[in-house]
Formats: C-alpha cells, structure tokens, sequence
C-alpha cells in the first residue's frame, strides 16, 4: 500500500448509524493528502467507510457503484439493504485474498433498513461481524 488511511469509527444508535473518518492521506509516515474522504454513500440507506489503501477503497467504490446502476437499470425499486451489501463486502474480499492478491481495506457498513440500525465490520481476509460500536485502524485501540 501507498497512500492509507487509518481510523474509522463507527457508532449505531436507535434510529440510526454514524460514520466518520479522518481526512489524512498518509504516504509512509508522511501525512502527504489532507483532504481525502474514505467515506462514500452506496445508497439511500447505506454509507460505508474504509480504511487502509486508498488505491484499493477507490477500487471498491468502482465496483460498488457498478453494482447500484446494475440494481437501477432493473427498474423494480430495489435497493440493496445495508446488510446485504456487508455479506457482498464479506465474499468480495474473501475471493481477493483466496486469490493471493487482498484489498487491503478494512470497511465498516452502516445504515438503515426497515427501521432498524446495522453496523457491520469487514477486513482484509473477509472476516465480518456486526456490534453496536466499531473502529478500525489505530482509532480501534483507543474506541473498542
């Protein structure tokens, strides 16, 4: 990896999820870009936030956005729900690293469906859980 990013830091509360990251884009230990968001909206429900290679969270949002106009272009009115897209997130990443070649990303899933919060954690090996308060990155010693 180049340009990482580290914490995330994500906090479920009834009637909702929140989300939020820092902007710095370290290259090495330098803090080369200060204003890069490792936040991005997938649907009206869903947000996700990813830390780790840029490169490779640029990558995911490519691929998360061809799946949304994939779900448009059937025009039934569906929309994937915040865990249906942390279960995609789930094998996406676990068949990069079965292919010995990982994004090397830890993603935290957040959003609202039928009323209820979800919150939902995925790493590098395609290990995933859901808890009420999450982090990755450095912020994950200091939160958890």
């Amino acid at each position: 990896p180049m340009v990482t990013g580290t914490s995330v830091l994500g906090l479920k509360f009834s009637g909702g999820v929140i989300l939020a990251a820092d902007t710095v884009g370290s290259y090495g230990s330098l803090a080369r870009f200060r204003g890069i968001s490792r936040l991005r909206k997938v649907n009206d429900s869903t947000v996700l936030g990813a830390s780790g290679d840029y490169a490779d969270f640029q990558h995911l949002q490519q691929v998360l956005e061809q799946m949304v106009i994939d779900e448009e272009l059937l025009g039934d009115g569906h929309s994937s729900s915040p865990r249906a897209i942390h279960s995609w997130l789930t094998r996406v990443l676990y068949n990069r690293r079965s292919k010995i070649n990982p994004l090397w990303n830890t993603v935290l899933i957040g959003g609202v469906c039928n009323g209820e919060s979800f919150l939902g954690y995925v790493d590098m090996l395609g290990v995933a859980y859901e808890a009420p308060s999450l982090a990755t990155g450095f912020g994950a010693y200091l939160a958890q």
